[in-house]
């Protein structure tokens, strides 16, 4: 599903110069479940940027299902990031206005989904997270787990290929950091491929694959699976 090839990421030029990713080859299969890990600047923030079609390589060649991301408009990456991608974040980013409901059917508005059908989808994804009686909560009304959830619905919805989760714990308690994994973990047997970006080592034994990152440079790879 995924592919980088000798892929770096360099911001700035000559002694300004920072090289955030450093030729950096990788594969990630379907339905694998896949933990990125690193200190502060490492380099595994920048990797999912690209990952995630919010940032695109200096240099090398990133596949996407065998589409080439590197050369596409913004409109296109949009459609990917859209329809392909989702993402869940450390702050939720969800709008404190909407309901959870609604926050769940945004990615809908910009897709072929009547208002009836968004609202359909939405419920039911609110159904696999486990929130069903939470659908007019809004985001203040809801503790820090079940807005994950939420944010989980909606990463869901337009059943992307991959999900990409920037530090999906990090604003959690630990009794509810590992009910969001084994979430996590749900949808992955169920099929959904999952990349996780966390410092947390407890966190990544809940991966298959753990990638560790250094100065823009891979220097593991392992699998977890017995």
């Amino acid at each position: 599903m995924i592919t980088l090839n000798n892929v770096s990421r360099v911001y700035g030029h000559d002694a300004s110069e920072v090289i955030a990713l450093d030729n950096v080859s990788l594969s990630i299969n379907d339905n694998e479940f896949v933990a990125v890990m690193g200190q502060s600047g490492s380099g595994k923030s920048s990797l999912m940027n690209i990952l995630g079609a919010l940032d695109t390589p200096t240099s090398g060649e990133y596949l996407l299902s065998g589409q080439s991301i590197q050369q596409m408009d913004d409109e296109s990456l949009s459609q990917i990031r859209n329809r392909k991608i989702g993402f869940i974040f450390q702050t939720f980013h969800l709008l404190p206005r909407l309901t959870a409901l609604e926050n769940i059917t945004v990615p809908l508005r910009y897709s072929q989904y009547t208002a009836e059908q968004a609202v359909a989808k939405g419920e039911a994804m609110l159904a696999k997270v486990g929130l069903t009686d939470r659908a007019h909560h809004k985001p203040f009304e809801m503790s820090g787990g079940q807005r994950q959830r939420v944010a989980i619905a909606r990463a869901l919805v337009n059943e992307p290929q991959v999900i990409f989760a920037d530090e999906p714990t990090g604003n959690l308690d630990s009794k509810t950091s590992y009910e969001i994994m084994d979430l996590l973990v749900s949808l992955h047997q169920l099929g959904q491929t999952i990349v996780l970006v966390t410092h947390e080592e407890d966190i990544a034994e809940y991966a298959q694959r753990v990638i560790r990152m250094r100065d823009g440079k891979i220097i593991e790879d392992t699998s977890c699976v017995a």
